[in-house]
C-alpha cells in the first residue's frame, strides 16, 4: 500500500546499521501491532513509521525529515500530512518536542522500544562498530541513554514491553560485567 514511500525511505538510508532501513522496518512493524491494539489513524501512523529517519545523517534529523517529509508526501498528495510530520518531527530522543497525536505518541515510543532489549543490545553494538568505540563507552551508553527510555514513554502498552525490554538489558549488563571481571 505504501510501496512508494518504501522506497523513497530505503533510498535515503543505509540498508543496515544502528540506525539503518532494518531498524525502519521494526518500527513499521511494531507500530502496526500497537497502533491497531490503540485503534490510532493507520493512514497517519504507517507513513510516519516509514518515514520517520529519511533525514538520519542530519544533526537535527527528526526535523530535517519532518521537512522532507512535508514535501514528499505533497507531491504524492497523501492525506493528512501535517498529522503525519508532527509525528516525525517529535519522535526523537535527542529532538524533543510533545507529541501531541496518539499516533505521535506511538512513534515516539516505538522508536525507543527498539533501542531497548535484545534489539537495542544489538543497536547499541553496531553504533559502537560504527563509530569505533570502545567497550567502556558502548557500556556507559545503556546508563547514559538505554537505561532511560522506558520512563519517557507516552503509552501504557509500550511501557509494559519497555519493562520486560530494560530488565532484560539490565541481565544483560550484569552478566557482561562478570564476564569482563573473568567469572561465568
Amino acid at each position: 500500500m505504501y510501496e512508494d514511500l518504501v522506497d523513497i525511505s530505503r533510498r535515503h538510508q543505509k540498508q543496515v546499521g544502528s540506525h539503518g532501513y532494518e531498524h525502519t522496518e521494526r518500527v513499521i512493524q511494531t507500530c502496526r501491532v500497537i497502533g491497531e491494539k490503540l485503534s490510532a489513524d493507520m493512514e497517519v501512523l504507517i507513513p510516519a513509521a516509514i518515514l520517520h529517519d529519511i533525514a538520519r545523517e542530519h544533526s537535527n534529523h527528526a526535523q530535517k525529515g519532518a521537512e522532507m517529509a512535508q514535501k514528499i508526501l505533497e507531491e504524492k498528495s497523501y492525506p493528512k500530512i501535517q498529522e503525519i510530520v508532527h509525528a516525525i518531527e517529535v519522535h526523537s530522543f535527542s529532538g524533543g518536542g510533545e507529541a501531541k497525536t496518539l499516533e505521535a505518541q506511538i512513534l515516539s515510543d516505538v522508536d525507543k522500544l527498539d533501542a531497548l532489549g535484545a534489539t537495542g543490545i544489538y543497536r547499541a553494538a553496531q553504533y559502537g562498530t560504527e563509530h569505533d568505540r570502545p567497550m567502556e563507552e558502548f557500556i556507559a551508553h545503556f546508563h547514559e541513554k538505554l537505561l532511560t527510555l522506558r520512563d519517557l514513554l507516552y503509552t501504557d502498552m509500550a511501557r509494559e514491553i519497555a519493562e520486560k525490554r530494560h530488565k532484560y538489558m539490565e541481565q544483560y549488563l550484569i552478566q557482561l560485567d562478570k564476564e569482563l571481571k573473568g567469572s561465568s
